[in-house]
């Protein structure tokens, strides 16, 4: 609707200046800024602040702050746990080490520091869960946990990976993974379900769980490698090695019956490792007295021989001497152990002498004292 200046002095009402403070003042009223003088004092002020009024020198002094406080943006701080990582126009130029350090102000060069001296924690088929209630608890994941081994059994496998970054890698640590922590978690578990594809199921559960994170570590760090990833992987950690819950029970009975076979060949050999031993001495001592007692024999044997020898030697040399000293000898012999009664034979007696049996007086006298004692003891009350 077009208005007029008649009825209401225009759009801004009677009496208005208009926007730019022009137009007819309402008599009596307050007077409102003029929007055109504050405009004009606002450029004169800021005319007044144009380094035009400070002249070559301020110019100069002004330039030299600015240029000195961009050289300052250069210096960065590593921390004890990071590397340094210097880009120059985005390209990689080198490593730096903890402690205060320099670089080109940006843009031309720009400064990364990854924890890549922090010991990082990778589970798999678990997850630690934060409860204010319960505190801190583990949630099994049975899609990561569960894997098929060799002799086609399933097992649950719950496994954490120590890793860290190379320190002479950093850059590739940057800029060839996107996602490190996913990426090792993808590799740990393909590693640890190809050796355990590889193995039954029994030395697993066992003994050879030292075995099975040494091959994944090195299967780990080979694939890592391959993939340019900058990551050194320290240690893989078994946290549970179990068959899965459904058949647990099972297995645990095999495993019982295992061990009580284990424990009964044990002893077994226990039993023949002392047994054998006792039984093979006794017959080396058997052996030993047989031998001694061949050689005790054969040399007796040798030694009866030689004398006979040298009796026969003398004997062809005066018969009849050595007749009578081999007579004599055996009479001496003979003699020696028997009792004898002499006889004489001569012209001045009868013959025969009285034989008194001296060596048997005691012995008879012995018994005798013996049974007279008491009886003596026994009048004398």
């Amino acid at each position: 609707m077009p208005w007029s200046n008649q009825s209401g002095g225009g759009p801004w009402g009677s009496g208005s200046r208009g926007p730019w403070g022009s137009g007819q003042q309402t008599p009596g009223g307050p007077r409102p800024p003029d929007l055109e003088e504050f405009l004009r004092r606002s450029q004169d002020r800021l005319r007044s602040l144009l380094p035009g009024n400070l002249g070559g020198r301020g110019i100069a002094l002004i330039a030299l702050a600015v240029v000195v406080l961009w050289g300052f943006s250069g210096f960065f701080r590593v921390e004890p746990d990071e590397l340094g990582v210097v880009l120059r126009f985005g390209k990689f130029v080198r490593e730096v080490q903890p402690g205060l350090n320099y670089h080109l102000p940006y843009p031309i060069e720009t400064a990364l520091t990854p924890p890549a001296l922090r010991v990082n924690k990778t589970d798999v088929g678990m997850r630690a869960v934060e409860d204010l209630r319960r505190g801190t608890s583990v949630r099994e994941l049975p899609e990561e946990s569960l894997m098929l081994t060799g002799d086609e059994n399933i097992v649950d496998v719950d496994f954490s990976v120590l890793w860290r970054v190379k320190p002479v890698e950093v850059g590739k640590y940057l800029f060839n993974v996107q996602n490190p922590e996913g990426t090792v978690k993808a590799v740990a578990e393909s590693a640890m379900r190809e050796i355990i594809g590889r193995s039954n199921i029994q030395p697993i559960l066992s003994g050879a769980r030292q075995t099975v994170e040494t091959a994944v570590q090195n299967l780990m760090q080979k694939i890592l490698d391959q993939y340019g990833a900058g990551i050194l992987v320290q240690q893989v950690q078994l946290q549970k090695v179990d068959p899965p819950t459904q058949v647990i029970d099972a297995f645990r009975d095999v495993q019982a019956a295992r061990s009580d076979l284990e424990r009964a060949q044990n002893e077994a050999q226990t039993y023949a490792n002392r047994v054998v031993p006792e039984a093979r001495g006794r017959a080396a001592k058997i052996t030993q007295d047989a031998e001694a007692y061949r050689e005790q024999t054969v040399a007796e044997a040798k030694g009866e021989t030689s004398r006979f020898l040298q009796i026969y030697e003398q004997y062809k040399k005066a018969p009849a001497v050595t007749r009578e000293r081999m007579y004599l000898e055996t009479m001496e012999r003979i003699l020696s152990g028997t009792n004898k009664t002499i006889i004489d034979t001569g012209q001045a007696g009868p013959g025969v002498v009285p034989y008194l049996p001296l060596p048997d007086l005691p012995a008879a006298r012995t018994p005798a004292a013996t049974q007279q004692r008491p009886a003596a003891s026994g009048g004398g009350q």
